[in-house]
């Protein structure tokens, strides 16, 4: 119990500090560009992958059989691994197992061969007891995730296996209260529980005695670590999750690396770092059902409680399909985002409706700064190259207004979408300081909106003639 605890205090000490990474302490100035590949070069520094000893423990030791539920198999193999000092847990490639949730402990690797496939049980009553989770930004006692971690450091979830959430309009998806995603009238759905929850923490009512598990109907994330430092997700194909993804929260030293993320269900996130510091996400795909990345900080109230920003990320190599957004944050995002570089990413789909997305509001509060997309190709969005938005969910009228600077677009190329940009922030705390440099967006079926934008710039704009309209698809109208 001590060692939890000190991890926790070390972990929230890290979260919350401020890291300048070379940028001016007040972030970007209008008009300055960062050095870039300084500032991603002091992240990646600091970003470690785990290391364990060369011990197997392979769960068919275990009495695990193919085609059989391995849950327990599964358990004493992460049991005896964690207890011999640490190493890799092993899934047997070429086979099939079914499995309830998995939780992992310090100094373990979940390694699936090659061609092993872990199927996650859809029954919720495998999911209890309740554990001490976030669900949309909130702290609460809720359904285990699918693999869980807590309090726990140096750990890993590798291998070309593959890992299914069986997750489908027959089970989970339904629990959205979408007639789409299998609800009918008469069944049960998320939204009580889910505006129970969101009143209890506005409230203060502590997280533990926030208790939502069976009955509540509010679906387990499928990959969370939790107050947890030194993770590594790399090469698993991820399919049919409940609700979001891969899912860090409070944590630190995080790598992401070369995942394929498949799943089409409501919330269906594809990487969601929440309050997490340092972080890589890297040569993957994403494909999915919500925003394909999305960082996180807590909803409201209770992201004001803890404080803690997502902030010093690195978003590289990696290919967006199908979604709401290519590189999203929020709309959780009360305890802030800051230091996100985004590059070479190739996004494309008729159904992916943006590239980048800022989506807040004012109960939100929080602030969105130092962001730095570049190389980036996007074929065709639905919506917007780049799209802010302050009047997200509840909008304007609350007492917490968002801040959102220093945002910077380089060598950005988009051949269709039906506006170049989309920027509505609020009169008394206008978007500032957003740079667009070296960018062709074409195909645009209508021009720019932007209302409430202050410091905007862009590189070969012409204040006679307006923003070059071969550039951007059509004129573009005044910042105000």
């Amino acid at each position: 119990m001590k060692k939890a605890v000190s991890l926790k205090r070390v972990l929230t000490a890290l979260a919350s500090a401020t890291i300048a990474l070379n940028l001016p302490s007040t972030g970007i100035a209008a008009g300055e560009r960062p050095d870039f590949d300084a500032a991603v070069a002091e992240i990646l520094a600091r970003i470690v992958e785990p290391t364990f000893p060369d011990r197997d423990f392979r769960i068919d030791d275990f009495g695990a059989k193919p085609e059989t539920v391995v849950t327990e198999a599964i358990a004493a193999a992460i049991a005896a691994c964690a207890e011999a000092g640490g190493g890799r847990v092993v899934i047997p490639g070429g086979q099939t197992f079914f499995t309830g949730p998995i939780h992992l402990r310090s100094n373990v690797n979940l390694h699936l061969e090659d061609g092993a496939v872990l199927k996650f049980s859809t029954d919720p009553n495998d999911y209890l007891p309740a554990v001490f989770t976030r669900w949309e930004g909130v702290e609460m006692m809720g359904y285990s995730p699918l693999i869980y971690a807590f309090e726990v450091e140096n750990i890993a979830i590798t291998g070309n296996g593959t890992l299914d959430g069986q997750a489908s309009v027959e089970n989970w998806w339904p629990w959205k209260g979408q007639e789409r995603r299998g609800w009918r009238e008469g069944d049960p759905h998320q939204y009580t529980a889910r505006a129970v929850l969101f009143e209890m923490a506005e409230a203060g009512v502590p997280p533990e005695e926030r208790i939502f598990a069976e009955g509540s109907y509010l679906r387990p994330m499928f990959i969370q670590p939790y107050r947890s430092r030194n993770i590594l997700i790399q090469d698993i194909t991820i399919l049919r999750a409940p609700m979001w993804q891969i899912h860090p929260v409070l944590c630190t030293n995080v790598t992401i690396r070369g995942v394929t993320v498949i799943s089409h269900g409501p919330n269906n996130d594809g990487c969601n770092p929440e309050s997490s510091t340092d972080v890589l996400i890297e040569d993957s795909l994403f494909d999915t059902g919500d925003d394909c990345i999305a960082i996180k900080a807590g909803r409201n109230a209770d992201g004001r409680r803890l404080a803690v920003p997502s902030q010093n990320i690195v978003i590289r190599n990696n290919v967006m399909r199908d979604g709401h957004g290519g590189v999203v944050m929020g709309s959780e995002m009360s305890g802030g985002v800051r230091n996100v570089f985004i590059d070479n990413c190739t996004m494309s789909s008729p159904r992916l409706q943006r590239a980048l997305r800022i989506k807040t509001n004012s109960y939100r509060g929080g602030f969105v700064e130092n962001v730095y997309m570049r190389n980036v190709r996007v074929g065709q969005v639905a919506d917007a190259i780049f799209r802010v938005n302050f009047l997200y969910e509840e909008g304007a009228g609350g007492p917490h207004l968002p801040t959102v600077r220093n945002i910077i677009l380089e060598n950005v190329t988009s051949g269709q979408s039906r506006f170049p940009l989309y920027m509505v922030g609020f009169a008394e705390s206008p978007i500032e300081n957003v740079q667009i440099i070296n960018s062709r967006f074409e195909g645009a079926q209508r021009p720019s909106v932007m209302h409430h934008v202050r410091n905007m710039t862009f590189d070969g704009y012409d204040q006679n003639t307006g923003v070059r309209s071969d550039m951007w698809g059509m004129p573009l109208p005044d910042a105000q």
